[in-house]
């Protein structure tokens, strides 16, 4: 096709601790950490450290692109009588959104609870803003469950937190 970039290929595959590096920088970016709980700043340490303690429960994947990390997305299983859910964290680098790789993240994520981990009930929080996150999550089944009003703390205000879920077979 003349004229048009060739797209390239988002690769998906398990994060490893040789990874805190990328994942830290993905972390810090201003717009991906907007849409999560987390504080600035996070440490390469740290990062590793979460990834080399990370649950057999915890399906954490990552996003590349031209051998960049430019995604991470979670599934972390809950346990007892609740171990048919998992909670859902998904984030792409500010420069490379509408892209595709949200859409890829939610796939591997959703296939693996489905057909590998029998995982019936997905849920997630978003903050009410997130117009853009909150649209990925319908395309892929999930629908709002309830509002949490000033549930969290971010940027100096108190935001209000969508809950949604997706569930399978129930």
């Amino acid at each position: 096709m003349a004229g048009r970039a060739k797209k390239a290929k988002i690769h998906i595959r398990s994060l490893e601790p040789e990874d805190a590096e990328g994942l830290t920088l993905l972390q810090a970016m201003p717009g991906y950490r907007h849409g999560t709980l987390r504080p600035p700043h996070p440490t390469i340490a740290s990062v590793r450290q979460f990834l080399e303690k990370r649950s057999q429960d915890d399906l954490l994947l990552g996003a590349f692109l031209e051998g960049r990390l430019v995604g991470s997305g979670g599934l972390h299983r809950s346990a007892g009588r609740r171990r048919h859910a998992a909670n859902l964290g998904i984030g792409v680098a500010d420069d490379v959104r509408r892209r595709g790789i949200g859409d890829a993240l939610m796939i591997a994520l959703i296939e693996a609870a489905d057909k590998w981990l029998d995982i019936r009930r997905i849920e997630l929080t978003v903050f009410h803003d997130n117009v853009e996150a909150i649209r990925l999550y319908k395309r892929h089944g999930f629908e709002r469950e309830g509002l949490m009003r000033a549930a969290a703390f971010r940027e100096g205000d108190y935001v209000d937190v969508i809950m949604m879920a997706r569930l399978r077979g129930l």
